[in-house]
Parts: C-alpha cells; sequence; structure tokens
C-alpha cells in the first residue's frame, strides 16, 4: 500500500458521496491547515487525492479521493482492520472497549 498511518486517516476522511472543505477536514484530523497541506502533497502526486476550488468561495479547497485512492483505500482497510484485530486480541477481556473509551475521552 505504501501508506502512513496519517495518509490512511486523510483517506478514510475522504471517503464520502461529495467532497470534503478542507478546513472540515483539518478540523476532523485535529490538523491545522498547513500541516495537512503538507501531508496531502504526497497523496496528491500519486493521484489518491484531488484539490479543487469550492465553487461557492474560490478561497477554499475541497478534497476527494479519486478512482485510485478509492481502490487504495479498498484495498489498505482490511489490512487496518486485520491489524486493530491482532492488537485487541493481546488485550485481555473488556480492555479494548476500555482502551477506545479513553482514548474518545482524549480526542
Amino acid at each position: 500500500m505504501n501508506l502512513t498511518n496519517g495518509q490512511f486517516s486523510i483517506l478514510m476522511s475522504l471517503n464520502r458521496p461529495k467532497p470534503a472543505p478542507m478546513a472540515g477536514v483539518a478540523d476532523l484530523l485535529a490538523m491545522d491547515r498547513t500541516t495537512l497541506t503538507a501531508a496531502l502533497k504526497p497523496l496528491v502526486r500519486r493521484n489518491l487525492v484531488l484539490i479543487t476550488p469550492d465553487p461557492s468561495d474560490r478561497r477554499s479547497r475541497n478534497l476527494e479521493l479519486t478512482l485510485e485512492g478509492k481502490n487504495v483505500l479498498a484495498s489498505a482497510l482490511p489490512i487496518w482492520e486485520q491489524t486493530h484485530a491482532e492488537v485487541e486480541a493481546t488485550l485481555p477481556a473488556g480492555q479494548p472497549e476500555s482502551l477506545r473509551q479513553g482514548l474518545r475521552a482524549l480526542a
């Protein structure tokens, strides 16, 4: 796949039917826009993400997955799910949910 965890998170955040405003994606991922812009560059170069001007506000940008981006995400998702299942399997019963709750509280 050749994706970092951060790149995978960006692709997941763009897995939606309509283009997403860059500011909204930055907020969702708890990134500033400068950091998100830098993180997007390799994804744009690989033709996984398309950045377009917002038709209603030319100062804003929208992000969307390309067909290639959707295909890469579809291939990466089962690997992500398997990896998370393997990590959860090493934890005592009840701990995976406690861990998720703790992480949500920190978010």
